[in-house]
């Protein structure tokens, strides 16, 4: 098993490296501003931010641009998942970084999904925009009147009509779909309730201006509405699009859900653990900074405790986000699932923890907005939910390692 990162891949690492330091982390204030005074001035939050915006053309001429999609004939700069993850973890230390490089989610996940099932016409019209990063996107599986986590629970309806297929149903959390830019849904219904159960799911692309979609309301996460990219309800109510929309074929939806999370939940610890690596930065800056009863924080057996314990947890969620890059590579994402599913519960939960040991160590400024901790941690707490809850990756660890002794 062999982790070690091609020079193509280590050339990448130090050019963003080098950009995270001259463009983003000075700007880190300057963007929540620019989305504070959209607010103030224009009455609305959701305005794409000219900072990122700006950014974009630059990130592009250096060649750190659609790193995640795998190398294909759109996309010929295309990473291994090996490759991808360290410049992955480095974009996640800055929540809106990501969009820089257009490689945040959830158009990362959907552009994989276009690539693997859509339609050479469904690729013109809607992965070629996406990957130059003109438009942007949202997945739509999430329900607030079933447990999603069970996606066979999913109740919108997929009706077909003529050459249309006629769409009904109620979703929430949808991440994304307030941005004025996201022009794309791609939406996981029901189109025979009586085939067998996981049979009964498929997906079909939706163009946000179709008519009967209304966006009901942004939802906060912790307080924070998380503009100008926000999370949202909707309604689709009798909406019509044209059967070609639907990828590969009805009852194929799960298995496309199988098929897009999967790199999706990677990505998810690959920024998980940029992130706990920056907020063990922060901590320990904090430590050596600051004296309490005659000695640094540093000097504390306290501190220096969860400091250790810290790098132990992080070396142990990277080092197993990379033996899941390296066998989604190798084997495939499906002999990799029992790896996926275990990095899925472990990335978040050592982030998490590592964020609220460095909010403690900063005191009542951790969980302010003086630094980015207490934002990082609201974000991150989510990550135990997205993409499918602990608890049902755990479940999935646990039947295939039961499996092996019957």
């Amino acid at each position: 098993m062999d982790f070690e990162y091609s020079q193509r891949c280590q050339d990448l690492r130090a050019r963003l490296v080098a950009f995270m330091d001259e463009h983003i982390y000075p700007n880190e204030q300057a963007f929540e501003k620019e989305v504070d005074e959209n607010g103030h001035t224009q009455g609305n939050r959701w305005i794409p931010t000219t900072l990122v915006e700006r950014l974009k053309p630059l990130a592009r001429e250096r060649g750190l641009w659609n790193l995640f999609l795998p190398r294909s004939a759109r996309a010929p700069e295309g990473l291994s998942n090996l490759d991808y993850a360290p410049l992955c973890e480095i974009m996640g230390r800055v929540p809106w970084a990501p969009e820089v490089f257009n490689c945040a989610a959830p158009d990362t996940g959907n552009m994989e999904t276009l690539e693997r099932y859509g339609s050479e016409e469904h690729k013109r019209q809607w992965l070629e925009p996406l990957l130059r990063g003109e438009i942007r996107s949202a997945f739509a599986m999430t329900e607030p009147a079933v447990a999603s986590s069970d996606a066979t629970n999913v109740t919108t309806r997929i009706r077909r009509d003529g050459d249309d297929y006629v769409i009904d149903g109620h979703k929430w959390w949808i991440s994304g779909a307030g941005d004025p830019r996201c022009k794309l849904f791609i939406v996981m219904g029901k189109t025979d309730p009586a085939a067998a159960r996981h049979q009964q799911q498929s997906m079909i692309l939706v163009a946000a201006d179709t008519p009967g979609i209304t966006i009901v309301r942004p939802l906060p996460v912790f307080g924070y509405d998380d503009a100008p990219h926000g999370h949202c309800e909707i309604r689709f109510e009798n909406v019509r699009v044209p059967a070609a929309n639907l990828l590969l074929g009805e009852g194929r939806g799960f298995e496309i859900a199988q098929g897009r999370l999967g790199p999706g939940r990677i990505h998810h610890c690959m920024r998980a653990i940029g992130v706990a690596e920056r907020a063990l930065e922060l901590m320990c800056r904090r430590l050596n900074e600051r004296v309490a009863f005659g000695k640094r924080l540093a000097e504390q057996g306290v501190w220096r405790e969860r400091v250790a314990e810290a790098r132990i947890q992080i070396d142990t969620a990277r080092l197993l986000t990379l033996k899941a890059a390296y066998m989604m590579d190798t084997v495939g994402n499906k002999v990799a699932q029992a790896e996926i599913a275990m990095i899925k519960v472990l990335a978040p939960n050592v982030a998490q923890q590592v964020l609220d040991w460095s909010i403690q160590a900063h005191g009542a400024a951790g969980v302010s907005g003086e630094f980015p901790l207490a934002y990082q941690w609201a974000m991150n707490r989510t990550l135990r939910l997205a993409d499918g809850p602990d608890e049902v990756h755990r479940n999935a660890v646990a039947k295939i390692e039961l499996a092996k002794y019957l």
